[in-house]
């Protein structure tokens, strides 16, 4: 008989040579269980989807309670359906009055393809200049704005026009022009190994933008949603966006992304052509729902409040002579082992171990922290305990 390994293998495409191979029977919370009894601590969060843990009970409960009613029924944009509406509002309740128009897709790549055409639409422009070490998606136009060839050489010829500058250098800002569309920036840059905005850059990155009358898309798909300690993390910053790109942790575990803009600037995808943007699956009733369910437990609870306290933990527990530096804000952190060798000894030392931590696109020194943010401190504790064991042993070889 053949097992479900030997079938994955065989007919599920595989996206690198090395696949982690866990099976997963159930998970909840911040634990995932294995058919034969292994229970691993999740502290990656599917790479920062997981946020409300594993099966959340008011997620669950909203995505069964809407699929009894009904699924799919048309494309994006036609239909009135409350879920789909009911978590615009509150999205937008949430952030600036310049986001007030919500664009549903159905994963960051597609949030940040729709960014890019609103910009071009909006602007009448061509060039968009984004920034080096960043990953906004893999498909063809979000890679086109990777700067990274070892990723993107293979796909050549990608869009014309994209411009790369580095994150947090005032002096090529002056890069931005009235040839610009847009400029695609994380908020805090995620797989460069996390790498924080510092000296006032993106209020710099702000005005440059405001006196050419480029866009100023940031990119909240890894860090929003509570994982930077507040909801948004641009609110840390004193800047606002003229475009937000969310998703991952959107969904409280369902597949769900959206730009956000002024209604202004949304409204010209209607004409000129019409449809001038679409999506059969976007805002999909169901995933609507959990989306809505996870919005309301973050905003009416104290999880997003926490946030920076259990880092804190994190940081104060992690100390080994093994650790180069930890870098990163709230719930994604970056933990540097200096050498690759040793950080991928660490990954697969904490899975045996039970611990499940992962690396960056763009850094291969250091190991991700991104937790649920349901997570205890009793969790924190005992995986600290688990990853200091890890670094002993790798440490002493």
């Amino acid at each position: 008989m053949t097992s479900l390994r030997e079938t994955f293998l065989k007919h599920v495409a595989q996206t690198s040579e090395l696949p982690m191979m866990l099976e997963i029977e159930k998970a909840e919370g911040v634990w995932l269980y294995s058919p034969d009894g292994q229970k691993y601590l999740d502290l990656i969060s599917g790479i920062s989807v997981s946020s409300m843990g594993h099966c959340d009970p008011d997620v669950v409960a909203a995505v069964r309670e809407q699929a009894g009613k009904y699924m799919h029924t048309m494309v994006y944009g036609e239909y009135l359906m409350s879920p789909q509406v009911e978590l615009a509002e509150l999205l937008v309740n949430q952030l600036p009055n310049r986001l007030n128009s919500v664009y549903f897709c159905n994963s960051g790549s597609e949030a940040t393809e729709g960014a890019m055409k609103l910009a071009k639409r909006v602007t009448d422009r061509t060039e968009i200049i984004a920034c080096r070490n960043a990953y906004h998606g893999s498909t063809h136009g979000s890679m086109s704005i990777m700067s990274d060839t070892y990723f993107t050489q293979a796909y050549r010829p990608l869009l014309p026009n994209v411009r790369f500058i580095d994150f947090n250098d005032d002096e090529q800002l002056a890069q931005i022009s009235k040839k610009t569309a847009c400029v695609v920036a994380e908020t805090i840059q995620a797989e460069a190994g996390v790498i924080l905005p510092e000296n006032g850059y993106l209020k710099k990155l702000r005005k440059r933008c405001d006196g050419t009358g480029a866009l100023l898309v940031l990119d909240e798909i890894q860090v929003g949603y509570g994982r930077s300690g507040t909801l948004f993390a641009f609110e840390q910053f004193a800047v606002e966006p003229d475009i937000l790109l969310l998703a991952k942790a959107m969904g409280g575990g369902m597949p769900i992304g959206a730009f956000v803009s002024d209604k202004a600037l949304l409204d010209q995808f209607r004409v000129n052509p019409i449809l001038g943007h679409i999506t059969t699956f976007g805002g999909h009733p169901v995933v609507c729902a959990a989306a809505l369910a996870t919005l309301r437990k973050l905003v009416e609870t104290d999880l997003v409040a926490r946030v920076n306290e259990k880092s804190d933990l994190f940081r104060s527990l992690l100390v080994h002579p093994a650790i180069k530096e930890i870098r990163g804000h709230g719930f994604l952190l970056a933990v540097d082992v200096g050498d690759f060798d040793r950080l991928q000894a660490v990954i697969a030392g904490a899975k045996e171990l039970g611990i499940i931590i992962d690396w960056f696109l763009f850094q291969n020194t250091s190991f991700r922290i991104a937790p649920p943010l349901v997570i205890s401190e009793e969790e924190i504790r005992y995986a600290c305990k688990q990853l200091l064991t890890v670094l002993d042993r790798v440490y002493r070889k």
